[in-house]
């Protein structure tokens, strides 16, 4: 059951997008360990900006 329950978790997790930041601040301190890691918030604006472009520019507006 505790086995079935945890992939579940990490599942839905994965689904979500809620381990993208602990994988991208893993993967900053892998390849330079001193290097500045950016806040969770700082992190989903420039992931939500990459995917559907800057609000601010014009990007993500549909018409």
């Amino acid at each position: 059951m505790r086995r079935a329950a945890a992939w579940l978790r990490w599942y839905v997790t994965e689904l979500t997008g809620e381990n993208a930041y602990a994988r991208h601040v893993a993967r900053v301190r892998e390849t330079d360990p001193a290097a500045p890691v950016p806040s969770r918030r700082e992190f989903e604006r420039e992931r939500v900006e990459r995917r559907y472009g800057d609000p601010r520019d014009g990007g993500g507006v549909c018409c």
